[in-house]
């Protein structure tokens, strides 16, 4: 993907960044050349690049920009640098020795590269973040401010790129790949009318021209001598430049040998003016005093020698079209568009309290928001909008956030604002309603939940526009039809009844009835607006193909860690195996336990040092026990070396080194005697071995989410059967899924076996719904839809097809709900487009619908349909 594109970002890596930037400056070198061979000025220099256009861009004195670092060999050596990049004059560095990252702030003046290659010259590598390379792509593509008066030279090049790309195509076709489009026109597509050329202006003054002719021809005590040429010369306007957008949608479509929505509209327009004209020019319509009864229906129009004109239809359906087009557009609206226009103009700046030095007092500056760095710390005053994500590290307040709010900023989808304190998570985009709040920045920018929600729900439109586009050509064989359809009408009514009025009058309704725009519309608009209903709770769904297979899942199957449980675990019992030592037991398990951050791990830990703070076991239980050699399994088994007491001979105990593990048993079969007992008695078992044998068998207990019951319930209520994936010994897992109305159970199964287990399921038919966190990425992806809950700071998950950002279970049915009701939306807007059209077209071909009647049929299809739609909305 070139940075130039805002297409699909299927590979978005910094070094594929990295990449297509020198292939947009190679691209913009072979534009050059196209433009040359065409004849068009070179005036632009071959060796303005993109870091050098990016220079002198208008906007912002400074840019910041991160750039990861390989060579540091110390702290101290970053120190030195910093130090060094800071001699230049406006450039300020804070390197960051822990994870070899540097952020720069610097003026315009001095691109990136100069920063890299001061860096290479110290013996550190450095290459810009995948975040600072989008962003500077993002930056070329925004519109410089006084571009005409600062910038003659760039908006030269942009206007030669524009002019030129298929002179470039024609000269190296491999290019086309690089994506070399300027910017992205949602409304380029041919089948559509152009947005742009559809304008109030337009309609106004087709409406104030179409009034006249309206009056004239449906009041005959109002048509004074010459009213006919008066309306003719009214109408010429109005079905030229009036209805330019839909001839010329038409025109394009023919081109490329397709059919413009409105192609039927344009040819119904241009066959009413060209009748109209000849009427006037050869027979009695165009003589003086001529007049004209309102006909009400097509058949029983008079016959061609008595005259008859139609330029009431040609300038009313231009009118009705420009207007319905207009009303339409604006009702529409786009949630990215939506929440951007929310923020915009609010926090432009921000102040930021830094030190100037390790020993310097810290200061309060005001700075632009893009100059933000990771650990600024931030002061956000009440009603401001936070523009980072960060934890609380002073005062307390309440905070709401905007469009996307239980997506963004609240613990469950039932709430829109929350209290906050020290330690407390906030994201960008919400609101700070209580006193101020001080904030250290955690990420910024494109880097932020918000921004990522933002460019997950823009992907999804796109990968809808590509549903829509097959969509449109679908409903665009209805144009063809139609005019078939009105050629053989005209046939067949003037063979029997000879009349050539009534045959032109009924051709013309069922080309003013046709409506497949109602037709185009009807499934991906609406899906559109599930979607985005759904990401305004907190469900991203990835696209409409995910909505269609999700109303189709039979069987959710739930890992119980991460989904069904609250995450706080706790130690229930220690049961030792004979002449065993239940402390040192629990010792060791948080021993093997401390480096991992499973909440089955932090209770173990947090039970040890419980019982060590109370002197539990005495003397005798080390009070610390290092682990050598630690090491987890594909199945989830930690081992390694402890050093523990060990009996010699009896009564008496020394330190040895020995190898002990930390596993999860599947059943009883694995243990003997009352260990095995202790596997089914209680909560989730885990098991403490050293020196090959069974030591002791830890439970650990955990409460179901306060929602659990009823989601499932809910679940099993739509006809869903539930199922239950867990590494849990049967019993164990039986009690739990019968506590919560879960119908099967998969006890036992390894992290390792659980993909194989969901697709077995798969397999013998089911359609299955996997729901799960990130440790499960090989389940979600094997499932039919896969359902990640507790997403970390990038959700952007491959394998997940749904992403829930609620803590709540309740938000899987309501997901399930939301595709159910989405899908049966659009069965019915597609049933009812095709009712409406063949309907119309049979009313037409009878004569029972005067052509300026179709056009207000056809344009009501359409208004219901766009109703119609609007209420996924409201899910």
């Amino acid at each position: 993907m070139s940075p130039l594109s805002n297409g699909s970002r299927a590979d978005l890596s910094p070094a594929a960044l990295r990449a297509d930037w020198r292939d947009m400056d190679e691209a913009i070198k072979e534009a050059k050349k196209a433009a040359s061979l065409a004849g068009l000025n070179g005036d632009v220099s071959s060796t303005d690049l993109a870091s050098q256009r990016l220079a002198s861009r208008e906007g912002a004195e400074l840019i910041s920009f991160g750039l990861e670092l390989q060579g540091l060999t110390s702290a101290a050596a970053a120190r030195d640098v910093e130090k060094a990049l800071e001699r230049t004059e406006g450039v300020r560095a804070s390197l960051i020795y822990t994870n070899s990252i540097a952020w720069i702030t610097a003026p315009t003046s001095i691109p990136p590269e100069t920063i890299i290659e001061k860096l290479r010259n110290m013996g550190v590598k450095a290459e810009l973040t995948e975040g600072s390379l989008r962003r500077r792509a993002d930056r070329l593509m925004a519109p410089p401010l006084h571009h005409s008066q600062r910038h003659p030279r760039r908006s030269s090049l942009l206007e030669r790129i524009k002019g030129t790309k298929q002179a470039l195509a024609e000269v190296n076709p491999e290019n086309r790949h690089l994506g070399l489009t300027i910017e992205r026109n949602d409304n380029a597509d041919v089948l559509f009318t152009a947005r742009g050329l559809v304008t109030l202006d337009r309609l106004l003054v087709s409406l104030i021209l179409t009034i006249p002719i309206l009056v004239f021809s449906y009041v005959p005590s109002l048509q004074i001598d010459y009213w006919q040429w008066i309306s003719f010369a009214l109408s010429i306007p109005v079905v030229t430049w009036g209805a330019w957008p839909f001839h010329r949608a038409a025109i394009a479509g023919l081109r490329r040998k397709m059919s413009a929505l409105d192609a039927a509209s344009a040819a119904a327009i241009l066959a009413a003016f060209g009748w109209s004209m000849i009427m006037l020019f050869f027979t009695p319509a165009g003589s003086i005093g001529w007049t004209s009864e309102p006909r009400w229906f097509a058949y029983n129009y008079p016959s061609i020698l008595d005259g008859e004109l139609f330029l009431d239809v040609a300038c009313g359906m231009t009118v009705l079209l420009l207007g319905g087009r207009i009303a339409m557009r604006r009702s529409r609206s786009n949630l990215v568009e939506d929440a951007r226009r929310e923020h915009e103009g609010t926090m432009h700046e921000v102040t930021v309290v830094r030190k100037a030095g390790p020993r310097a007092a810290a200061v309060k500056q005001v700075v632009p928001v893009q100059e933000l760095r990771v650990g600024d710390d931030i002061l956000v005053p009440t009603g401001g909008v936070i523009p980072c994500d960060g934890r609380v590290v002073g005062g307390a307040s309440t905070v709401a956030s905007g469009l996307l709010r239980s997506a963004v900023d609240c613990d469950n989808g039932h709430h829109d604002a929350r209290t906050v304190k020290v330690n407390s998570k906030v994201y960008a985009g919400s609101t700070n309603l209580g006193g101020p709040l001080k904030i250290r920045v955690r990420h910024s920018g494109s880097a932020t939940r918000l921004a990522a929600m933002l460019r997950w729900i823009d992907e999804s439109t796109a990968v809808q526009n590509r549903s829509a586009q097959l969509a449109t050509k679908s409903a665009s064989l209805l144009v063809p039809w139609a005019v078939t359809a009105a050629i053989v009408d005209f046939c067949m009514w003037l063979l029997i009844g000879g009349n050539y009025n009534v045959a032109f009058a009924t051709a013309l309704a069922i080309l003013a009835c046709v409506a497949p725009v109602s037709l185009a519309i009807s499934a991906p608009l609406a899906t559109r607006y599930g979607i985005e209903s759904g990401a305004r709770k907190g469900l991203l769904i990835r696209n409409s193909e995910t909505i269609r297979v999700m109303e189709r899942v039979d069987t959710v199957i739930f890992n119980r860690v991460g989904t069904l449980t609250k995450d706080t675990m706790s130690v229930e019992t220690v049961i030792a195996s004979d002449r065993e030592n239940a402390e040192l037991v629990l010792r060791v398990a948080a021993a093997l336990a401390m480096e991992s951050d499973h909440p089955v791990s932090k209770a173990l830990v947090k039970a040890a040092r419980e019982a060590r703070d109370r002197g539990a076991g005495g003397e005798d239980i080390p009070h610390w026990i290092d682990v050598a050699q630690s090491h987890v399994d594909e199945h989830g088994t930690f081992t390694g070396l402890v050093e523990i007491p060990i009996e010699v001979s009896r009564g008496k105990t020394e330190l040895r080194q020995v190898e002990a593990s930390l596993w999860r048993p599947r059943d009883e079969s694995d243990l003997e005697g009352r260990l095995a007992l202790a596997i089914s008695a209680g909560g989730t078992p885990l098991v403490v071995n050293w020196k090959g044998k069974p030591r002791g068998v830890i439970t650990m207990h955990t409460d179901p989410k306060d929602d659990a019951m009823d989601a499932i319930d809910d679940l099993e209520n739509m006809g869903i059967e539930t199922v239950m994936l867990t590494r849990d010994a049967y019993p164990v897992a039986r009690r739990l899924a019968n506590f919560m109305g879960i119908s099967k159970v998969l006890a036992g199964i390894a992290p390792a076996k659980k993909t194989i287990t969901v697709r077995s399921v798969h397999t013998r038919g089911n359609v299955v719904g996997m729901v799960g966190d990130e440790s499960v990425r090989g389940p979600l992806n094997v499932a039919d839809v896969g359902l990640l809950v507790q997403p970390g700071d990038d959700f952007d998950v491959p394998e997940a097809d749904v992403v829930i950002l609620r803590q709540d279970v309740s938000a899987i049915p309501e997901a399930f709900t939301l595709a159910r009701r989405v899908g049966a939306l659009v069965d019915r807007n597609l049933m009812f487009a095709w009712a409406y059209n063949i309907t119309a077209m049979v009313l037409a071909t009878a004569g029972l619908l005067h052509p300026m009647a179709a056009t207000v049929l056809m344009l009501t299809s359409s208004f219901i349909t766009e109703w119609s739609s609007q209420q996924a909305r409201r899910f």
